[in-house]
Formats: C-alpha cells, structure tokens, sequence
C-alpha cells in the first residue's frame, strides 16, 4: 500500500483549528485561507495500491493517518467511503479510520481490457462537508495461465512454399497484464522450422512459423509441432497448441486482399445482422485452388462473439451487442485461404460510434431520514449524485426537482448536488414529502431518469390545542348526586405524538378554593362533584384548561357554565294569613257588603322557580261554601255574593295554595272572617267575641295560646300605628301641607306578593274629628307599586314614584329572596310579615 497525503489537507485542518481561536478580520482571513485549501484538498487525490485476489476486509490505507486527524473526529464527522459506480468495493471504519475491501478484488473481471486497473472513490465528511477524493491501483497477479483459441491449429503449406516465408499462427490470450502477462512463444525443435515473435502496436505478442528448409511431400506428408505461450510471472505459466502443418502439392497463386487494411465506423447498439463490411480476396488459379476461404485469425475471443465472418462471400456481420461504453474498437485479423492451401491476411478495425442510449444514473450518497418543521431554510437534506457514461454531450446532464416543492438543487461539486429547503417546513400541512428529482441528458435524443427521495417532517410543538367551542353549557338538574356526569369537553391540537397529547384540568391557583366542578384529565368529561340546589346556586362557571405534552407546553382555555335546573322540591309557604294559628279572626266584613267586597288576601310563596313557583289558589273548606271566592292566581278573597242578615258572624275559610310543579306541592292558608254591622263595633267587641271565642274553643285554645298572646299584641300595635296614622293624618290637613308622596313601607311590603302574580292596595285613610267610636273609611287606592320583574294587572300602570320604588328595592336586594328568607327566619320573621301585611290593610 502506498498513500499520497496531500499538503493541502494537513493546511486545512491547521488553518481550522487557528479559526477556532481568533476573531475578528483575523477570521474573515483565515475564512478565505479555508476556502482555498478545501478546494486544493477536493482536487488532491489519495493514491493506494492492492493486489488481486486478496482477502475480504483486507487492508488499503489508514485514512486517518494520511489526513493527520484521530479517528474519533472521523466518526464525529460521519466519514464515509462511496466507490464509483454503483457497486461498493471498499469499506471505512471510522473508529479506526482503516479504509478495507469489502470482497476479493479480480482484476480480470474489473477491467477485462485495460492494461492498468484504477478504482476511484470519494471520502465524504461531515460538519462542515468536506469531499477528500482517491484512487485504488488493482495490481495484477499471475493467476490465468495464456490460453489459446483452438486446441489445434492446421497449416497447409505447399511444398513449393520458398524458403523464408512466414505462417501466423493463433495468438495465445492470457487475462493478467504486464510482466504477468504473455510474453514469449516457442516451438519444439524441427528441422524444418523456426518461430519468430513479434509485438503489436497494442502491445500483444505473437508468433509466425517461418520457413527454414524446403518441405518434400514425398518424403513426409506432415508435420505436428507442439507451440508453448508463457508468461512472465512468478512462476511462470504456460498454455500449449497443436500445430498441424499438411505439406500440399503446388499452388503457384496466393490469394489476394483489395485491401490490406479495412477501416469501418458503426453505430452501438447496432441490431445483429446488420452488415459491418465485405473482405474480398481474388486467386487467379482455377478449380479448388482458386476457390478462396475465409476466417478470423489472431482475432480475441470477445470479438468474435461480437461479429461473425461468412467463410464463403467474406460478410461481416453483427452477431452481439456493441456498447461503446465497454469498447471503443474492434480489431480482427482475417485469413483467405484458396484450395490449394494458398492464403493471405488483411486487417479489419472497426470503431464503435457513440450513440446516446445510457440514460442519466442518479445516486443518492445520503438522505436524512426527517428533518424537523422548524429547521431553516437552505438545511441540507440529501446528497446525490449524477452520472452519464455516455460521451460528449450525449454524457453532458441536467437536473432539477419536479413539481412546486420547498426544495432545491444546489450543485456542490463534480456532478455532485444538495437537496435543500427554500421555505420554512410545516408538518401539519404536509407531514411527508416525495421528492422527484429528475436528470436529462444533452444527446439529440435526450434521455432522463428520475429518483424518488422520501423526507418525512418530523413535529415541533408548534400548534396549542383548540377547544370546539369557546364556551360549553352544560346542564344539571338539582340535588344531583355527587360526581354526576354532565358532559364533556373537547380540544384537538394539530401536533403529532406526544406533543398532540391533550390533558384537562380546572383552571385555578393552588390554594384556591376547591371548584363544585372537576374534569377527567384525559377524556375531558365533566362532573359536578357535589349536589347543588337551585335555591342557591341557579349557574357555576368554571375555566378549564387544555394542555399538551410538549416541552414546552402550550395550552387554551375554554369556560364551562354548570346551569342548575330547578325541581319542584320546595312546597309553597304561607305568609298571610300566619299559618303559626290556626284561625286568625282578623279579617271584618260589614254586613250587607256587596258581591266582590275585598276581604282579604292570602299571601304566598315558593322558593322554586319558573313554573315549580307559579302559584294558584282555591277555595278548599269554608263555612258557608258559597259566601266567599279566591283569586285563581291573586289570592284575593273576595264575597261571592251580598252578605246577608243570615250569615254566622264568624266564618272559617281554608283556602289551597298549589304550585305547577311535576307533581305538584300544596299548602293551606285558615283565614276567621267576622261579620259585623260597622267597623266600630267589630273594633270594640271584637276583644270580647274573641275571648269568648277563644274559652269555647277549650283545649285547642289551650295549645294555641303563647300564638294567640303574639296575635293580640300584633294587632294591639296595629291599632296604635292606625291611631298615629290617622292624627299624623288629621294634623297633616290642618297645616295644609299634605305630603304628596306616597307611605313608605318595608320592602317586604310590596315583595309579599312575590309568586302569587297579586295586586298590593294601599289605602288613604281619614277619620271624623271627635268621635271616639268613628269608622275610618277606604276613601281611594293609591297608585300600587310592583316589584321588579312582576307585570302590572289589567288596567293597572307603573307610576315614576314606583319606578323609583322599584330602583330602591332593587339596590337593597332580591326582594323575593328577603321574602324567603323572613320565611325560613321562623315565627319571628313571619310575625313581622304578618304585622306588615296588617298595614297593608
């Protein structure tokens, strides 16, 4: 093995290792310096030298020693070898740098007609690319012993023949070259003859019989001789003929060639048959001596399988396939032969004329196999090469890149290219790519071929994941069980793997208060993980989180709205009359009062909502059934018919109080009704009637007592508030500055109606002046009011003051909620509604 290291390798890597360390225009200086000895060590070569027929894996040089650098930095920078063609004869380590055989090299069959046997190939590093170029010598071994054509070789020499007249004989072919090859010929000893060797122009030796003594047919008819070919190896080998040589009687006529010399051009690929050119050899003699023969004579095996030789008309034809690319000429030796023994020899040379029919052969040396979406435009990836073994221009190629890809070719070096990026990669648009490189060739029929390379895109968490729907409703009907399913949410993210793994959770900081609302971190359902009650909550919303598994982690939110849907689960309460007693007589109606007198109103409520909370009421027990009617949706009793003389002074009314629920929840409201002849009356026996009342009742009155003192003192301060009412009045008129506003009110006031779709009546009020036992009159109903969200009745108008109300009582609160909560407050609260109630009257 012989390496060639060259100086301008060894002066890059110095200069390279300098550039690591300086800056500035020092840079920009050794920059150029670099440029300039990577382009002396591309044109440089590394030179071995093998012999045949060695092992597998046998040893060619160390890489790394002829280029000055550890072997390490070789594997760093991916050192490769690619042979020439398209089969692979050598292989690198590039641990250790030592460039091998890959199989056992013969010359012979690599290059069967080329005296110096030359293999080419390319060192291809990495980071930065760099190409280092270089040749193997295949040196020949003396392993094929010279061969000739035929076993025998016949000679018909007359014996007229003159001394001094030379005879060709076969050429022996031996497949090793130089001192291996053939280089000498000898004949057994004979009196007769005597061999002279000669050398072609193309360096091939032969051998000519030459005539030392007159031959007598008469004294031996023939001769055998045994010719030996040897070579000049060590040891030398040797192949042996037979020459016959048959002693004819006289021919004094040789045939004759119009030329010593035929010169033919021909097409490759030429079909078999067709006609190359005719060899025409005259004898004047007569009969079989004039009839001339012909064959090939020192003429090599392969061209002779290429052309065949018509021994009478003397036709060259074509019998196999040309290929110009394996040879570029054709030489044969013909031999015309008359009857009588006579011969003569012309050359035929033949030359193979270039057509274009190799198709460009595109080679890709490396391909990555993905290339990240976010990798920048001009990243290389693939390295290809393109090769004609056509000739001139039909050898000369053009390549490019089908269809409209951000991808480009970019010539580095020989016929060498690199498959870049134009644009910026997008794995969601296109994941995978079949790039379609294609080659033409210049010939004046252009051939072309084309190579498909695959580069997938590799993904980059790029894309955070989307929800379907920025808000998702969901809905859940109250006191639910706890972690009830109630639906789901849904992202999708455009990445791939890992990086399109989407998981859920609540949106919250950690101490925060744990949310009612949670979600499965991989399926995105959502649960409701305790029970809720409409009562208290009508709707929760929540933000829930969408991440995915890229590093780093992108993510979206969305917001999921809980609606809690109310069931009929709250009965309707009571607020007037109180349903702490049993009979209230609070309620007084004149004797003679007309149909449709107003007596009272039962008051109701229903925590539920929509029409779990719409009220109706009726008529369920009374007295006397047909002397009072209630409102179907106000609650307001009124007289069914004129009150008479005959009717009980004390009625007892129950009236049902019903809501619209599935299925429906009631409530019963006992309303005592007097009936007197005046309001005086009633006012001053009324404590009598009721105590008497109260003894006959017995035991009942007995357990309703602690309610019945309560109803007392309600009504003892009712009297007095009416009382100062009507002085505060009285003192009003005589000052003559009348309040033109309405009375102020609890806001329970006007919300005691809330649920019962009710009309609320405030009455102005005046009593005659001196009289002790005067009745006070309903003079006129002042403008009612109606809480926010409640539609006046028919024929019935918001005044601006109940606008105002409305506004007040809408920045104090819900006044149904407070309506509730006096409710659930118990007897106390209830009380105090009762006593409002009593004002309303």
């Amino acid at each position: 093995m012989v390496g060639a290291p060259q100086e301008g390798g060894w002066l890059f890597w110095r200069l390279l290792a300098c550039g690591r360390r300086s800056g500035g225009r020092q840079r920009q200086v050794l920059l150029f310096l670099v440029c300039v000895c990577v382009w002396q060590s591309g044109a440089e070569r590394l030179r071995y030298s093998v012999a045949e027929e060695m092992e597998r894996d046998s040893f060619v040089g160390n890489i790394a020693e002829e280029l000055g650098v550890a072997p390490s930095q070789l594997s760093a920078r991916k050192a490769r070898v690619v042979s020439e063609g398209k089969e692979q004869l050598f292989r690198l380590d590039p641990s250790s740098g030592v460039l091998t055989v890959k199989e056992s090299l013969d010359r012979e069959e690599i290059c069967p007609q080329s005296a110096t046997c030359t293999l080419y190939f390319k060192i291809f590093l990495e980071n930065p690319l760099q190409l280092m170029r270089g040749e193997v010598e295949v040196r020949d071994v003396n392993d094929n012993s010279p061969v000739f054509p035929v076993k025998e070789m016949v000679l018909e020499i007359p014996e007229t023949e003159s001394l001094g007249s030379r005879f060709p004989l076969e050429s022996a072919h031996d497949r090793d070259v130089g001192i291996n090859g053939l280089q000498n010929y000898s004949i057994e000893a004979n009196p007769h003859f005597s061999l002279s060797v000669g050398t072609k122009k193309d360096g091939v030796k032969y051998a000519e019989l030459v005539l030392e003594r007159h031959l007598d047919r008469e004294e031996q008819r023939e001769l055998n001789l045994l010719l030996t070919a040897t070579d000049g190896g060590s040891p030398p080998r040797s192949g042996t003929s037979r020459v016959r040589i048959i002693v004819v009687d006289a021919n004094d006529n040789n045939p004759v060639f119009s030329r010593d010399l035929y010169d033919v051009r021909v097409d490759e690929n030429s079909p078999p048959g067709q006609l190359v050119v005719r060899v025409v050899a005259m004898d004047p003699d007569e009969g079989s001596y004039g009839k001339v023969r012909y064959a090939f004579t020192q003429t090599a095996e392969k061209t002779r399988q290429l052309f065949e030789l018509n021994p009478e008309t003397g036709e060259i034809r074509i019998s196999g396939n040309l290929d110009f690319e394996n040879a570029k000429s054709h030489e044969m030796m013909v031999k015309a032969t008359d009857g009588g023994g006579l011969s003569a020899h012309c050359k035929v040379e033949v030359e193979v004329l270039d057509v274009n029919d190799n198709a460009p052969e595109i080679a890709v040396t490396s391909v990555s196999a993905s290339i990240a979406e976010d990798a920048p435009p001009r990243s290389v990836v693939a390295l290809l090469s393109v090769r004609d073994r056509d000739s001139g221009e039909n050898g000369r190629t053009e390549c490019w890149i089908d269809g409209d890809l951000p991808f480009s070719l970019t010539p580095t070096f020989e016929n060498y290219y690199e498959v870049r990026t134009t644009a910026a990669l997008d794995r969601e648009r296109r994941a995978e790519y079949n790039i379609s490189v294609r080659a033409r060739d210049w010939g004046r029929r252009r051939l072309s071929s084309w190579e498909v390379i695959s580069v997938q895109i590799s993904d980059v968490n790029d894309n955070p994941p989307e929800f379907s729907r920025e808000v998702y409703t969901l809905w859940v009907v109250e006191n639910n069980s706890p972690m009830v399913r109630v639906g789901s949410v849904s992202a999708r993210d455009a990445d791939a793997g890992s990086n399109a793994r989407v998981t859920y959770r609540v949106s919250g900081e950690e101490g925060e208060e744990r949310p009612c609302v949670s979600v499965n971190s991989a399926s995105g359902e959502v649960y409701v993980v305790r029970a809720l009650d409409y009562e208290e909550v009508h709707a929760l919303e929540v933000s829930v989180v969408a991440a995915d598994g890229g590093s780093p982690s992108l993510s979206a939110q969305a917001v999921v709205r809980v609606v809690v849907r109310d069931e009929n689960d709250n009965a309707p309460v009571v607020l007037h009359p109180s349903p702490e007693s049993r009979v209230w007589w609070g309620e007084v109606v004149p004797r003679g009062s007309p149909s449709g007198y107003l007596v009272g109103k039962v008051v109701a409520v229903d925590a539920d909502a929509g029409q779990n909370a719409w009220l109706s009421y009726e008529v369920w027990k009374a007295t006397e059934p047909g002397l009072f009617r209630v409102g179907l949706h106000s609650g307001e009793v009124r007289t069914a018919r004129a009150v008479s003389e005959r009717d009980a002074s004390r009625q007892r009314l129950v009236v049902l109080v019903r809501d619209r629920g599935q299925p429906p929840r009631s409530a019963t409201a006992t309303l005592g009704i007097a009936l007197v002849d005046g309001f005086s009356d009633a006012r001053w026996r009324g404590g009598e009637d009721e105590a008497a009342e109260a003894a006959a009742a017995g035991s009942e009155s007995e357990s309703e007592g602690p309610l019945t003192l309560y109803l007392i003192a309600s009504l003892a301060c009712v009297s007095a508030l009416l009382v100062a009412t009507g002085v505060a009045a009285v003192v009003a008129k005589v000052r003559g500055a009348r309040s033109e506003s309405l009375p102020t009110f609890p806001a329970a006031v006007s919300e005691s109606t809330a649920g019962s779709l009710p009309r609320s009546y405030v009455y102005d009020i005046c009593f005659a002046g001196g009289s002790v036992n005067s009745e006070f009159r309903f003079l006129r109903p002042l403008l009612p009011c109606f809480p926010a969200g409640l539609p006046p009745g028919p024929g019935e108008q918001r005044s601006s003051v109940c606008s105002q109300e409305a506004t007040n009582l809408g920045e104090e609160g819900d006044w149904a909620a407070q309506v509730r909560g006096m409710v659930r407050g118990g007897g106390a609260g209830r009380r105090s509604i009762v006593a409002w109630v009593v004002v309303l009257r």
